[in-house]
């Protein structure tokens, strides 16, 4: 069964998986809040001038070196890691659907060995505030059988444009997930990256 984290909560994905992994997803959702006389409906769009208030959200992967400075980013203009062991498999432009609204597919076997931290993000490009954001969560996924290991549920939105979500961590040998949930400013990573380095 997946584990339903709360906020500061760790975890070990081997643990929790029963197996060492190698192929994961992580996967990244929102709502945007419902407003009246229009039905609601998820995701972002990436059209500029747009007149009906959506708001265009962007997942985000940032490797960090056991120093945290930046190795390398995986974001919407640049879908892949330099070593090829990250991918995101780019932008949800209709959010029609269910379920995730963005994915980031990670090997970890593949993963620099200088890279001790993966940082997940979602930040609001058109900055509009997470106030405007609900249903906010994201999960890991065993991408040998589909199924979800872990996931963590943010409640509600704040005065914020960019929330960390979670990051994955080498320790001892082996891959961490801790479920972060903090709101900052930011309309990329680069924006978020002193917060984040100050508090992972």
């Amino acid at each position: 069964m997946s584990v339903n984290l709360s906020k500061g909560h760790k975890i070990s994905l081997k643990k929790e998986a029963g197996e060492q992994l190698s192929n994961i997803i992580m996967g990244l959702g929102w709502d945007q809040k419902k407003k009246e006389k229009a039905k609601g409906w998820k995701g972002f769009f990436k059209s500029s001038g747009s007149s009906s208030g959506s708001i265009d959200l962007d997942a985000s992967c940032i490797l960090l070196d056991e120093n945290k400075q930046l190795v390398d980013s995986v974001w919407f203009q640049q879908l892949r890691s330099k070593d090829g062991s990250i991918q995101h498999t780019g932008d949800n432009l209709t959010g029609a659907g269910e379920g995730d609204d963005e994915q980031i597919k990670i090997n970890l076997n593949n993963v620099p060995p200088q890279v001790k931290y993966l940082v997940f993000t979602i930040n609001s490009y058109t900055s509009q505030s997470f106030a405007e954001v609900e249903n906010a969560f994201c999960r890991i996924v065993n991408q040998r059988n589909n199924k979800e290991i872990a996931r963590y549920n943010l409640s509600g939105g704040g005065d914020y444009t960019a929330q960390i979500m979670a990051k994955l961590y080498r320790y001892e040998g082996e891959w961490k997930m801790h479920a972060i949930g903090e709101g900052t400013q930011g309309k990329t990573y680069k924006d978020m990256l002193p917060f984040i380095q100050s508090i992972i």
